[in-house]
């Protein structure tokens, strides 16, 4: 996957050269301080700094090391910039959705200043707090443990008390009374718990986050779906697990997991990081997949496809969902009194190969699984939109 780091490196780079009023020609940081600085490599640093290059903000000397050239000007340093708060960046499904919020802040001449929390709401204070201190013009967050009481509501009331726009990605918090852009993760538990009750399965167990809301919200959908299939025995073969101790799920609670398993025909994962990492647990076990263990996940992410077992899932709308979350603070910065709605996608079911059919008799809503590729059902690319 292409490494989207250097964009926080740029966005730090900047911010510096502004806070610490280099001037032109003053002499910048070396590769080797700012490779310390990021924890990152060599080579992501000179992406950076390539980048900076091309937009006259730095000059590199060989030889001599690298320098501020035009800085950044007045001009720039008053216009609109926009804090962008994300839970991760650098893997996943996150650098297409904070690639689509920027290259929509770059096409209306916005600055973005980039944030990352870990999923830590200790971390997510620091970054509001900054972001606000720094005098951003909106924001867009990615709320953190959006599941769990958060002790940075003050934080969010003192932004509605400064007019602040502020648009939440992939989830808010309950209590919030921002708009949002998400998926809709209540319908993808149940399109993917849907399609295994369709290929005949009957004995179907579940694997959740309890600290985000979103997987509350993919909870729901398998339990909707199970109990219109009269299944009313699901939430016994549910296991929860906290996003930042995933692979405890495969160390500590072994003995839990395999009784989920040996009890079951198919599994559905809060997503596609948890499938595969059920995949390996399941090969290292001798569990054949799909033979004896169907697997679905859930984001269409790059790993829905490199994996042993190619897996069946439903398409998150990734770089678009960024996109929209990007026009709909635009929208409130340029008109304050805007009623904004929220933005929510409907997913479609990606079918692949690691779902069995049981019963080719059964075939329901989503028809017989195609061979020899991807077969996609529901909205299609064009994602449908729940305002």
């Amino acid at each position: 996957m292409e490494d989207y780091k250097y964009l926080a490196i740029v966005d730090w780079i900047k911010n510096y050269i502004v806070s610490e009023h280099l001037q032109p020609n003053d002499r910048f940081l070396s590769e080797k301080e700012l490779c310390a600085i990021h924890s990152v490599s060599r080579q992501t640093v000179r992406q950076a700094l390539k980048c900076l290059e091309s937009d006259g903000v730095i000059c590199r000397v060989r030889g001599s090391g690298t320098f501020v050239k035009n800085g950044i000007s007045n001009g720039s340093a008053s216009s609109k910039r926009v804090g962008v708060v994300s839970t991760y960046f650098s893997d996943y499904i996150f650098p297409q959705i904070v690639t689509g919020i920027e290259s929509v802040l770059n096409s209306s001449g916005i600055a973005m200043q980039l944030a990352i929390t870990h999923n830590q709401v200790c971390e997510e204070a620091q970054a509001l707090k900054t972001m606000i201190s720094n005098g951003v013009d909106g924001l867009i967050v990615e709320p953190s443990k959006s599941a769990l009481p958060n002790p940075n509501m003050d934080l969010y009331q003192e932004i509605r008390r400064n007019n602040i726009p502020l648009v939440f990605f992939n989830a808010k918090y309950p209590w919030a009374d921002f708009p949002y852009a998400a998926m809709n993760d209540d319908s993808a538990g149940q399109i993917v718990t849907d399609y295994l009750f369709d290929c005949g399965h009957k004995q179907i167990s579940g694997i959740f986050a309890l600290d985000d809301i979103q997987g509350h919200k993919r909870y729901g959908g398998f339990m909707r779906s199970c109990l219109a299939h009269n299944v009313r025995t699901a939430e016994k073969n549910v296991l929860w697990f906290a996003t930042s101790e995933r692979s405890a799920i495969f160390q500590h609670q072994q003995k839990r997991l395999i009784e989920l398993l040996v009890n079951s025909t198919a599994v559905v994962c809060y997503n596609d990081k948890l499938a595969v990492d059920l995949l390996r647990f399941c090969r290292e076990h001798d569990i054949s997949v799909p033979d004896s263990l169907s697997v679905v996940g859930i984001d269409d992410s790059k790993y829905s496809t490199i994996c042993d077992v190619p897996l069946t899932t439903v398409r998150h709308p990734h770089q678009l969902l960024g996109e929209v979350a990007a026009k709909m603070l635009i929208d409130q910065m340029t008109d304050p009194d805007t009623q904004q709605k929220d933005v929510i996608f409907v997913p479609d079911l990606v079918i692949r190969d690691s779902v069995r059919i049981l019963d080719r008799k059964t075939r329901g809503a989503f028809g017989e699984k195609l061979l020899g590729g991807d077969a996609v059902y529901g909205a299609g690319s064009s994602f449908r939109r729940l305002l």
